[in-house]
């Protein structure tokens, strides 16, 4: 059998049994396709074998992913995204292990060390002097209040947020929950002053749609075929937050991510555990949780100068 009869099949079965969403799955297939061009190159084959996957040429696989940019005339693959290739490969192979179908032993893949990018994130007296410059006399004002204090409460990533509707939120017991990466659900919690900012919201709006955000742009893309607003985009809801970061003076970049951030560093310099925050963020690996301890340095520091007793 040819590996590229058995990439559909490692496919479907990341999408049926393994329930992954369709981006992880184009994805995969964008990276064990490259995997499967660059080694019939490689090895001179019309077709290849899961027998032919060696030591050799996985090294000479990630000798071709490093120059992989210079040698097509593009920009060069960065280190985490020649990961995300290998992630994919060992996953492959791992699934060809389990069918019992002779090829390299994934625990031979090692991936490549990344240094990861400095987490920004907003203070609380940030977040809030971006809230003062929203004007709530208007609906939209209204609307990106709401959007602004829930990311930040909740810690909600931005495609969860507009996915939303009115039903998905329970305002008086404030939680609901969301489905997250990988179809997982998890709880969401958030303040008295976010509940009472998409209820303020919700109040104003005379419109019996189910999403909970609307995009209430003159745009005429924004309106449906019916007349009625669409409900929000993601790139609408980066618009907001970056535009009240702007109004409020912030000179670093604000994303929806930032808020996120926020979310997650806020809770920690308070002193919430680490397994709580990765619960609440829905990350599956508590290393993916752990950049944030490296932004709350600073806080400990000023707790170590403050309660530590000092020798004379």
């Amino acid at each position: 059998m040819y590996i590229s009869d058995l990439i559909e099949d490692f496919l479907e079965h990341l999408e049926i049994e393994s329930g992954r969403s369709k981006r992880t799955i184009e994805n995969y297939r964008l990276y064990l396709e490259r995997f499967l061009n660059l080694s019939e190159e490689i090895l001179g084959k019309d077709a290849i074998k899961p027998s032919d996957i060696d030591r050799e040429l996985l090294r000479k696989y990630r000798l071709n992913l490093n120059r992989y940019g210079s040698e097509n005339g593009k920009e060069d693959l960065k280190t985490i995204t020649q990961a995300y290739h290998l992630i994919a490969l060992r996953g492959f192979l791992k699934y060809l292990a389990r069918r019992e179908i002779k090829s390299l032993d994934p625990s031979l893949i090692d991936l490549p060390h990344i240094v990861r990018k400095q987490v920004t994130f907003l203070h609380f007296d940030e977040v809030e002097e971006m809230l003062n410059e929203i004007d709530t006399s208007t609906e939209s004002g209204l609307r990106d209040r709401a959007i602004i204090e829930l990311l930040y409460s909740g810690g909600l990533r931005v495609s969860e947020l507009v996915g939303l509707n009115r039903d998905s939120i329970n305002l008086d017991r404030r939680e609901f929950v969301v489905r997250g990466k990988g179809s997982k659900d998890r709880p969401i919690f958030i303040s008295k002053s976010a509940a009472a900012r998409v209820a303020d919201y919700l109040d104003a709006r005379t419109d019996s749609l189910p999403a909970l955000f609307l995009n209430n742009s003159n745009n005429l893309q924004s309106v449906d075929t019916s007349g009625n607003y669409r409900r929000i985009t993601t790139r609408s809801v980066a618009r907001i937050v970056e535009k009240y970061a702007r109004l409020a003076g912030i000179t670093k970049h604000v994303s929806p991510h930032t808020l996120r951030h926020s979310f997650a560093t806020d809770l920690l310099m308070n002193g919430a555990d680490i397994r709580s925050v990765q619960s609440m963020l829905g990350h599956a690996d508590i290393s993916t949780t752990q950049i944030y301890t490296h932004v709350t340095d600073a806080h400990l520091r000023d707790i170590h100068e403050r309660f530590h007793s000092e020798t004379k």
